[in-house]
């Protein structure tokens, strides 16, 4: 489990969970930097001392709703990996499925990840931190499915898949094009294919 230095441990809490939901709900669709603290509490229906009984800061909140984004987003590329059955092949493309069922969403809004290090720029701050521990873990997943197939070079099979994904992603939020991982998937296939081979 990715965690931030920074992150609260302190045991979940009805408003703190309450928290959490608003800010990720807020900052997803609005910005991180847009979305002041008092817009967060005030939605949530939380005093100020909640909010900074379990986060020190602003960053803080925000690399917490990233990091249980990130859990939520991987628990479900498992299931989609497991559900895909014994195939080398189809447990790898799970992750255009999982990502074709997001861009159809109803609140599809573009890649929380992204956004958060485009607007935490400083690789030493904890959005920027969790943001890219979330993607290298995406890439280790891969490559451990890659490993499956076997694949010549997992780590290379796998870069190139995150790379698909990632232009899915993009594509999809700037363009609007919901098929964006579907036609992710069919160049998957043939990457897939040829990694196979020899």
């Amino acid at each position: 489990m990715v965690r931030s230095p920074s992150a609260s441990t302190l045991p979940e809490s009805p408003k703190r969970a309450e928290l959490v939901e608003t800010a990720w709900r807020l900052f997803y669709r609005d910005g991180y930097h847009a979305v002041g603290i008092d817009t967060v509490l005030a939605e949530a229906g939380v005093a100020k001392m909640t909010l900074y009984k379990h986060f020190p800061s602003k960053e803080d909140l925000i690399a917490e709703v990233l990091e249980r984004r990130s859990r939520e987003l991987r628990a479900n590329l498992d299931r989609m990996v497991e559900g895909a059955g014994r195939s080398p092949t189809k447990r790898l493309l799970a992750i255009f499925d999982a990502f074709d069922a997001l861009f159809h969403g109803a609140d599809f809004n573009g890649c929380a990840f992204i956004k958060a290090v485009a607007e935490y720029p400083d690789p030493k701050s904890a959005p920027h931190r969790v943001a890219a521990a979330h993607k290298a873990a995406l890439r280790a997943r891969l490559t451990e499915l890659a490993e499956e197939l076997p694949a010549r070079d997992a780590e290379a099979l796998a870069s190139s898949l995150v790379l698909l994904a990632e232009g899915a992603i993009v594509t999809a939020h700037v363009q609007g094009r919901k098929t964006a991982a579907r036609e992710a998937a069919e160049a998957a296939r043939i990457l897939i294919a040829a990694a196979k081979r020899g």
